[in-house]
């Protein structure tokens, strides 16, 4: 079934209620998450990451960046983000914010379309900027996904007594080894999105494997991970001219929005 139109007018629904909060100072909201990934259900959450431009006060005065969470009536989430930091965020390669320069589900404010688009243009460029961490960012969170994958936290305690595991973290674990391994081998960011097993990834994620299969896959995939982490070969060298076409990217959106709107 193709509810690309629904998850659209989900991700709507969030720009309204961020504009609701910022104003003029939303650039747009980006979706992240499983419907990223093709591996999303019927009871998928629609999550989104929401880009905040700061005031000239805001820098002059050296506020403190903007960066909460705004939970929504139905459980979903917005996570709004001055752009500062989420600049910083891509730098640091975490799959979770780099992934919405790929995402096909967003809003953007049309004042902003020509930089966005350079954004856009430069995106692969961004998904390698430092190749090193990037791999280190897939690494810590399959760590932190196996770290919880029998924890019960309050929100899947009900799953922990009944399967023993919870079926998200260990599907985690299987689309970041994944990821890494296609990654290192050079794919294009996009197409490492998308698992080439998706059917596998979905049963973990119903809890289908029980503990001890689910112990056995989460630590293998565990110690492939660190297998690709250590010989990659890979060196901690971000990419200068990303640097400097985000830095370039920031200043032109930020100069637009104060002469626009201030």
């Amino acid at each position: 079934m193709d509810n690309t139109k629904t998850i659209q007018q989900r991700v709507e629904d969030h720009f309204n209620h961020a504009r609701k909060i910022y104003g003029t100072q939303l650039l747009g909201v980006f979706l992240y998450g499983s419907q990223n990934y093709g591996l999303d259900t019927p009871e998928s959450d629609v999550d989104t990451k929401a880009i905040i431009l700061p005031t000239l006060d805001d820098v002059i005065f050296n506020h403190k960046p903007i960066s909460t969470t705004h939970m929504l009536e139905n459980g979903e989430q917005i996570d709004a983000k001055d752009i500062r930091l989420m600049w910083s965020c891509f730098r640091k390669q975490n799959i979770n914010y780099v992934e919405t320069l790929f995402t096909q589900y967003f809003r953007l404010h049309p004042n902003y379309e020509y930089e966005w688009n350079r954004v856009l243009e430069s995106r692969e460029g961004i998904a390698r900027y430092n190749e090193y961490s990037a791999i280190n960012c897939m690494k810590g969170m399959a760590l932190e996904k196996n770290k919880a994958l029998e924890h019960p936290y309050p929100g899947i305690k009900d799953k922990i007594e009944k399967y023993g595991y919870d079926g998200k973290q260990l599907h985690h674990i299987l689309r970041i080894e994944e990821f890494m391994r296609r990654y290192i081998a050079g794919e294009g960011y996009t197409d490492c999105l998308i698992s080439r097993q998706p059917s596998i990834l979905l049963e973990l994620k119903a809890n289908v494997p029980t503990l001890d299969q689910a112990r056995v896959i989460a630590d293998t995939a565990i110690a492939n991970i660190l297998s690709m982490r250590e010989t990659c070969g890979y060196i901690n060298k971000p990419c200068v001219y990303v640097s400097t076409e985000l830095d370039n990217i920031l200043s032109s959106i930020l100069k637009s929005y104060w002469v626009t709107w201030m």
